[in-house]
């Protein structure tokens, strides 16, 4: 148990050097870390650690390496990762068949394995250090602190890596002079609307009675995962983060509410939780300092409403995910009616570096208005798919090309959506706009939770808005009439589009209801809905008009608006795209070239179903879209 300041202090120092000699080898020990995080575990990576355990016990080698795992390393397209210290050799993109040649080779022989490296796409390079791959070098680590390096189920690391010690200074000050502190730091709420995070702590400190803090961890938009990652990483940073937060209001309780998806997450929260109580750092009377504060873990059932934070304090208390009228506002009547926080996961984990640090020290970096970093999960149509954390005021063009690594294939950009359903899509004239709160919202997007999905040329931007419209459709919670009828009223008009059966009257007619519901929707769930339609009508329109006044589509995307057909030219009548076809659309068919019959292959449009297995098929790039 530590009980005073001088003792955490104490363990601190203990568990810092401990940390510092694996990463060093100080011990005379190698280190093999492998990423725990959700992706690598879903590409075998708890069966790469195992296989690398039984390695070192039967070789006898326990004596002089360890195996252990650690959260996201960020990189996902090249995961699994292995690294090793403390050469800080990074093996990319390992599999269980590797294991031998790693253990034989390196940890035994001393010989990196270079075939494993990363290979930079520029230079064709191989690089054997995580800090000189392009991907990382101009992210900046603050609310993702630890992720990567410490082992999220090991408190010693987490307390080896700074924890408690915001914690520590915050207990040391009065309530007032902390919230002071955030204000300062000019940290917005990570959650989407941007809101003072001091601001917000302010009016509920001023409130009366029991008090709560809730930490938001109900991550719902399509393609985000940056919460998922914190809370797997480095979970106790955003203990932390609440502790912190509930100390400076008067609260002595806190909730966590995480989506029942997220099971590796709520697992090492739980962990977390009771490490913490079991080192007298949650619990009653902390560090002797009378503050007493206890966690505790909701699971939410994936209604991306439950997002919205009224609708989630309906749910934390057993009702209906719905949200409430605002105001009252939650800082002033929120959980059970009395004053509370919610911040979401990558806020309050954001909270122990500006008490650690220093308020000036987090405000050095970002804009004037939007100050220290974001984390946004970078997916879609880019080489580097992954998790990136970067200085607000860095540029869209810097996101996408320079860590995103571009497009794929050769493609050309098309369009940018930021803040996931809520949000909007940026085109390639706003690639060097800054990317903070405001700059966002002014060029038609938002920053949303932080999901940026990049779109190439062959994605059809009617058919994105609709995608979109559906996912709200199903997640309106229906209880105000703009969003439970005007989304779905929003949906029929798109499909009426895509389908080709839309008139220009139908066009307008879905401008003015996206007006409707934006004004009129009871929560930011309606209120943004109509973002993603009004973004692609704004900087796309032309493609709107090509499917319903030229009955096709720009992209090749919308079924009932293309046909595969087969370029004869390049058709070698081989059959195999005929043999594939499910309901047997394909038929050999011969044709004239330079005076002689040739053998080739046709498609019936009126039996084709558009599944493309041809298009999969085909070896010689014969099957085109029309």
């Amino acid at each position: 148990m530590i009980k005073t300041f001088e003792e955490l202090e104490s363990k601190q120092v203990a568990c810092s050097k401990c940390l510092d000699g694996k990463f060093a080898g100080e011990d005379g020990k190698r280190a093999i870390v492998l990423c725990g995080g959700t992706g690598c575990l879903s590409s075998n990576s708890a069966e790469i650690r195992e296989r690398f355990e039984k390695l070192v016990a039967e070789k006898g080698l326990s004596d002089k390496v360890t195996v252990n795992q650690v959260g996201c390393f960020g990189f996902c397209s090249q995961g699994p990762f292995v690294k090793i210290y403390p050469e800080d050799t990074l093996y990319r993109m390992v599999k269980i068949e590797d294991v031998d040649e790693i253990i034989e080779k390196d940890i035994e022989g001393g010989e990196v394995v270079e075939r494993l490296l990363y290979v930079d796409p520029a230079t064709k390079e191989k690089i054997a250090k995580q800090d000189d791959i392009t991907f990382y070098k101009k992210q900046h680590r603050i609310a993702l602190h630890g992720c990567g390096q410490i082992d999220p189920e090991n408190i010693e690391e987490a307390l080896g890596a700074g924890a408690f010690k915001g914690l520590a200074r915050a207990l040391k000050m009065d309530r007032k002079d902390v919230v002071d502190e955030v204000l300062t730091s000019g940290i917005r709420g990570r959650g989407g609307a941007g809101f003072p995070t001091g601001r917000k702590w302010m009016f509920a400190m001023n409130g009366d009675g029991d008090k709560y803090v809730v930490c938001n961890g109900d991550e719902g938009d399509p393609g985000a995962f940056m919460d998922r990652s914190i809370l797997e990483g480095n979970p106790l940073a955003v203990i932390e983060g609440m502790m912190i937060a509930g100390y400076a209001i008067g609260a002595q309780n806190g909730y966590f509410y995480v989506r029942a998806e997220y099971p590796i997450a709520v697992n090492r929260l739980k962990i977390a939780i009771k490490q913490a109580e079991e080192l007298g750092l949650l619990g009653d009377n902390i560090l002797g300092s009378g503050f007493s504060f206890r966690a505790h873990i909701r699971l939410g059932a994936g209604a991306f409403v439950c997002g919205e934070e009224t609708a989630l304090l309906n749910s934390i208390q057993g009702q209906r995910g719905m949200p409430r009228p605002r105001p009252p506002f939650p800082a002033v009547k929120g959980l059970w009616d009395r004053p509370t926080v919610v911040n979401n996961v990558e806020t309050l984990a954001c909270i122990p570096y500006i008490l650690r640090e220093g308020a000036a020290k987090f405000a050095e970096c970002g804009t004037e208005k939007s100050k220290g970093t974001k984390v946004f999960a970078l997916g879609g149509k880019i080489n580097n798919v992954g998790l990136v954390e970067v200085p607000m005021g860095t540029t869209l063009r810097e996101l996408i090309y320079d860590i995103g690594g571009g497009v794929p294939n050769g493609k050309k950009f098309k369009a940018i959506q930021t803040g996931g359903p809520s949000g909007g899509c940026l085109t390639e004239k706003d690639l060097d706009a800054e990317i903070d709160f405001d700059n966002l919202v002014a060029k038609g997007s938002m920053m949303g939770s932080g999901g940026a999905i990049v779109m190439d040329e062959d994605n059809c931007m009617v058919d994105v808005a609709k995608f979109y419209m559906e996912f709200i459709c199903d997640e309106s919670c229906g209880k105000c009439s703009p969003c439970r009828i005007g989304t779905k009223r929003m949906l029929e008009y798109l499909t009426k589009i895509t389908e080709g059966k839309a008139t220009m009257e139908d066009l307008t007619q879905l401008e003015e209801l996206a007006a409707t519901i934006k004004a009129g929707s009871l929560c930011a769930l309606g209120q943004t809905a109509a973002n993603p339609v009004l973004s692609t009508l704004t900087h796309f329109r032309d493609e709107y008009i090509a499917h319903i006044v030229d009955k096709k589509c720009p992209a090749g995307v919308c079924k009932n608006l293309m046909q595969y057909v087969i370029n004869k030219d390049k058709c070698y009548g081989c059959g195999a795209c005929a043999k594939q076809c499910p309901v047997g659309a394909i038929t050999k068919t011969d044709y004239i070239a330079e005076g002689k019959k040739l053998p080739a292959l046709a498609i019936d449009p009126q039996k084709c179903i558009k599944c493309g297995m041809c298009v999969a098929t085909c070896k010689f790039g014969a099957i085109e879209k029309k």
